[in-house]
């Protein structure tokens, strides 16, 4: 067969790789060959650029139980026999094209990774990111994305806890759509997606199959551009109704009759390519697939739409051949289809037929074994100036305007209350919710336990635009602080790896300096990263995307019952923790005021690992003695936006009126340095006493209380800041 530059096109191969394919195989490849080759080799499956750089991460640690990359999600053991589950993973192109079911099978998606680890779903959280709001597109496309998340997760029964989202003109043209699912389970029913045991039947389970979804994987993998809503029949559609009834069906599955099957797998990117095909390569076998038992939802499918279709709802179960008819008349008791379509062998091949017909035979080896493209980076050279600008040398804001400047940050779309959002979840939906959205972490009880499990999602691509590799060190910071600020100990993480084109020099080293700064944090707060995934090529035609690998953390609380909110009570004395109000100008670096004030950002981001680890400890240690009645991080907006935050949460005001003084006054009100927290305590002095003979930084910031706030020269009525903060992101959305 001669495969031309558009055929390559088509399935995201380059010429080389393809002369590759032909060394490997010493043959030209048939076109069902050539469909599955390229779905397992393009980025969104193979990793190929950023693969090389996984090495960095660390991936052992006290709580981990998986190997990452061996299975769909990542474990860590809770103890008393409990295990969670989770992992992060993008639907960035299809929601740019159909945020409505991009990001409903997003979630879709993230939640089959879940339980086809035999993990029940308990929580989803986002990581979102689009062009400014002012913008219609853009505000159909965040309306249709928060709708899409609501709609799916409302209707299959899995509350969307937490999240976050931040808008950037860089994401015009590429919003970044990042789901995040959590499991619980007991260690017995955690299931592997392996196909092992020759001779036993492959079972496809759930919905019939179609065209949507065929070249999904492939077209993740390259840029957006005028062109692409030729690619709109690469989106899915997506049933959650069913995915409840697949859920379950998996569910009871591996809680009462794990002995029935082998493995279990999830259909996603490359549909039945890449979930056959990898669960042949976890166990070392090979599969034999008839493309002509697969059920179908459209006429005249072809074995190439058929193998490469993304159809949504679907599981690839693997039975022992002694239990297939038990295997069976489970799902059918749960009225979901179950065919058998195929056999586990011991030739380690990738056979598939139509029928009689051979039209795909080649090695397993060969299909996840995609080429590897080391970084090869430069530096932008436009940094040097970035990092360099003196921001002491700019004017500090007057003290007669600060009350003003904090109305409007709080009114910012990047601040504002996610009131919006969160409202049109059900994160109350099996009723495990502990801490809800609107603070730091989300925290979901384990029913038939004290324990409790915390969530955060995080990134802020401005520091990662001005250093990637301090940027990414924060984006874990942070996501650690907010889980400390439930009570929760950190223990380890997943993450989303957004970039632009590596093929870009510029780019390649971005992504280079994110994942050493991403992993030297992970090392140093012993939060080894245990699951992911990469989404590259998110550009549109002005340009890359912000630097954007977004974290989730999970830590464990042992008694959930004393997990912390953002909510001081009224009389409690707020102190801030980790640092002295004042702060240098360097600090205002790719922080909000300055985009907000300026327009631009400038500046060398800072952070000290090893302090934050002290920090987060300490809050930690005082939380243990009872000391914290609340805490709260502090990151967008600095020490007056957080504490404001604070003050909603109680529905009081606060009285710090004399402790705004420094070298400067922006940089105290709105710098963000990190490794800070705002928390709540009755006892201050002990606090204090405990801080000081830890070596922490402390001072007691003002009382709860009253109907203003009060910070410095800020003197505001609580209720105009209120309104400006929960107003703010409605107002916006309501522009014409």
């Amino acid at each position: 067969m001669s495969v031309d530059d558009l055929a390559l096109q088509q399935v995201a191969m380059t010429r080389p790789e393809y002369e590759r394919l032909l060394d490997l195989l010493d043959r030209e490849p048939t076109e069902v060959e050539l469909g599955m080759v390229g779905a397992l080799w393009s980025e969104h499956c193979g990793y190929k650029h950023s693969r090389p750089l996984f090495k960095h991460f660390p991936s052992t640690g006290e709580y981990v139980l998986t190997k990452a990359g061996e299975e769909n999600a990542g474990a860590i053991d809770l103890g008393d026999g409990w295990v969670a589950v989770f992992k992060m993973e993008s639907h960035n192109h299809p929601s740019a094209l159909e945020p409505y079911e991009g990001a409903a099978t997003g979630v879709g998606g993230i939640l089959r990774d879940i339980f086809a680890m035999g993990m029940r779903p308990v929580a989803l959280l986002d990581s979102l990111r689009f062009g400014p709001l002012s913008d219609q597109r853009n505000r159909r496309l965040f309306r249709g994305v928060v709708e899409g998340i609501g709609g799916y997760g409302n209707c299959v029964g899995v509350p969307t806890v937490g999240g976050e989202v931040q808008m950037h003109p860089s994401y015009s043209g590429n919003p970044l759509v990042n789901a995040m699912a959590i499991g619980i389970g007991r260690r017995e029913h955690l299931l592997s997606a392996s196909a092992r045991g020759v001779g036993n039947p492959l079972v496809l389970v759930g919905a019939d199959t179609g065209v949507d979804g065929i070249h999904g994987a492939t077209f993740a993998s390259v840029e957006l551009s005028e062109g692409s809503d030729a690619h709109r029949p690469a989106v899915q559609v997506g049933n959650p109704f069913l995915e409840k009834l697949l859920m379950e069906a998996c569910c009871e599955l591996a809680e009462q009759h794990k002995d029935w099957i082998e493995g279990l797998q999830d259909l996603g990117a490359a549909g039945l390519t890449s979930s056959a095909v990898e669960a042949a390569s976890r166990a070392g076998t090979g599969i034999d697939i008839d493309v002509a038992l697969v059920p179908r939802r459209a006429q005249h499918m072809t074995p190439y739409q058929v193998m490469l279709s993304e159809s949504q709802e679907r599981m690839l179960v693997i039975p022992k051949k002694e239990h297939l008819e038990d295997v069976l008349a489970h799902f059918r008791r749960w009225e979901i289809r179950a065919d058998v379509i195929g056999t586990v062998t011991d030739d380690q091949m990738a056979t598939i037929r139509d029928g009689d017909q051979v039209v795909a035979r080649m090695p397993v080896g060969v299909l996840v074994d995609p080429p590897q493209y080391p970084p090869e980076g430069v530096r932008p050279a436009d940094l040097d100036a970035l990092q360099a600008e003196d921001l002491a040398a700019q004017p500090d804001l007057d003290p007669s305007e600060a009350g003003a400047a904090l109305l409007r940050l709080l009114a910012t779309e990047n601040i504002a209350s996610r009131r919006w959002i969160y409202r049109q979840f059900d994160h109350q939906v099996q009723n495990n919710t502990v801490v809800r959205p609107g603070g730091d972490a989300a925290l979901i009880r384990i029913k038939d336990s004290t324990k409790g499990v915390a969530a955060s999602t995080d990134c802020n691509g401005r520091m990662l635009a001005l250093d990637p590799r301090t940027g990414a060190a924060m984006a874990v910071a942070e996501a650690c602080r907010n889980v400390v600020a439930t009570g929760a100990q950190p223990a380890a993480l997943t993450d989303c790896l957004n970039f632009g084109n590596p093929e870009k020099p510029e780019v390649a080293w971005q992504m280079e300096e994110a994942i050493l700064g991403l992993s030297a944090a992970a090392r140093v707060l012993e939060t080894p990263v245990i699951s992911g995934n990469a989404s590259l090529y998110n550009e549109a035609p002005d340009g890359p995307i912000l630097p954007t690998p977004s974290i989730g953390v999970v830590g464990l609380i042992e008694d959930a019952s004393r997990a912390l909110t953002i909510a001081p009570a009224a009389g409690d004395t707020v102190v801030l923790l980790g640092a002295q109000v004042a702060q240098p100008a360097s600090t205002l670096a790719g922080s909000e005021y300055q985009w907000t004030t300026q327009g631009r950002i400038a500046g060398m981001p800072r952070l000290d690992l090893d302090h934050e680890l002290r920090v987060q400890r300490f809050v930690l240690d005082a939380h243990g003695r009872g000391l914290l009645t609340a805490a709260h991080d502090l990151s967008d907006g600095g020490l007056a936006v957080a504490l404001a935050e604070m003050c909603f949460a109680a529905d009081a005001g606060i009285d710090a009126s004399d402790i705004a003084e420094g070298e400067r006054l922006d940089a105290a009100l709105f710098g963000e340095a990190p490794s800070r927290f705002l928390v709540g305590t009755s006892n201050a002095r002990v606090l204090l006493d405990l801080a000081a003979g830890h070596g922490i930084p402390a001072v007691a910031v003002g009382v709860v209380g009253g109907d203003r706030l009060r910070l410095g020269p800020i003197d505001v009525a609580l209720e105009d800041a209120a309104r400006e903060w929960s107003e703010g992101l409605d107002r916006m959305l309501a522009e014409i």
